[in-house]
């Protein structure tokens, strides 16, 4: 089944949302945020800026101040119907009132932080299911950055440094949302050097498509399959399908793991992904030629 909703992944940081939580200030990243990433989720939704917010912030550790400060983006688009729901435990994800504002929303938006509490908190509750049902039968946009990108998928990656990612059992994986299968998302994956973290989640399951987020980067993902690359950065895609060997099996853990053939693609922004017959179409904007 084709799912009528619409999924927004973001790589994190700089200007996706989550300002509080980084060593970036508001006001000298707004350029591209406000006329990229976040100008994209409000024109995809089924009312533009007359479309109902809610921004979901139970990943962050400073929710009142990433509440406040995408309040304050979006009204520099002429977007005002905007609501935060900071939901602390799994009572107040099945409570009535909140499951009200989740049916009654156009777009959702997951904010940065851990995504081990998005998925323990919400994963089989009321909103979980309303979410999915939306997902799949309302024309809604549902939007992650950073943690909220990460819990997007069916698993995620919640553990693991950069520098150890290849150390057999360093990295660690649970069940995230569920909104896209046969991927696995991670997130400020350039800028913190996570390919080892993909390269072994592909690894161990060849079967799944490992998507690296840059930050001020993202994928909009139409369809259920169809991902364009947005932002001014890179989305890196692991495939594993054609993984020739591997030694994870045979090693001990903590030590080094031997991946062959594993397929790397890079995407940028207009790039598009096609889930269904893994094809990826490069976009070759026309160079105008200075006079």
């Amino acid at each position: 089944m084709v799912p009528k909703g619409k999924l927004i992944i973001i790589g994190g940081a700089i200007n996706t949302g989550s300002f509080a939580e980084t060593q970036f200030g508001l006001p000298e990243n707004m350029n591209f945020f406000e006329r990229g990433i976040l100008k994209r989720i409000t024109t995809e939704s089924v009312r533009d800026i007359e479309s109902r917010f809610e921004i979901i912030t139970t990943a962050s550790l400073m929710p009142e101040k990433v509440g406040e400060e995408y309040i304050k983006a979006y009204a520099q688009l002429d977007v005002h119907n905007v609501g935060v729901l900071n939901i602390t435990n799994r009572e107040e994800a099945n409570s009535d009132e909140n499951c009200e504002r989740i049916k009654a929303a156009d777009v959702m938006v997951f904010t940065g932080g851990d995504q081990l509490r998005l998925s323990s908190i919400f994963g089989g509750t009321k909103i979980h299911q309303i979410l999915l049902e939306k997902y799949k039968n309302e024309p809604i946009v549902i939007a992650g950055t950073s943690a909220g990108a990460a819990a997007s998928s069916k698993n995620m990656i919640y553990q693991g440094s950069s520098k150890d990612a290849l150390l057999k059992g360093e990295v660690k994986i649970t069940g995230g949302l569920g909104f896209i299968d046969d991927v696995i998302v991670d997130t400020h994956f350039v800028q913190r050097g996570r390919i080892g973290r993909l390269l072994y989640a592909a690894a161990s399951n060849p079967g799944i498509l490992g998507i690296g987020l840059g930050e001020d980067t993202g994928l909009f993902i139409s369809d259920g399959h169809v991902m364009e690359a947005i932002g001014s950065g890179m989305v890196i895609l692991v495939d594993g399908r054609q993984m020739a060997d591997t030694n994870l099996t045979d090693v001990e853990m903590g030590q080094p793991v031997s991946i062959k053939n594993m397929v790397v693609h890079v995407m940028c922004d207009g790039d598009v992904y096609d889930l269904t017959d893994h094809s990826l179409i490069i976009h070759h904007p026309k160079v105008i030629p200075i006079a």
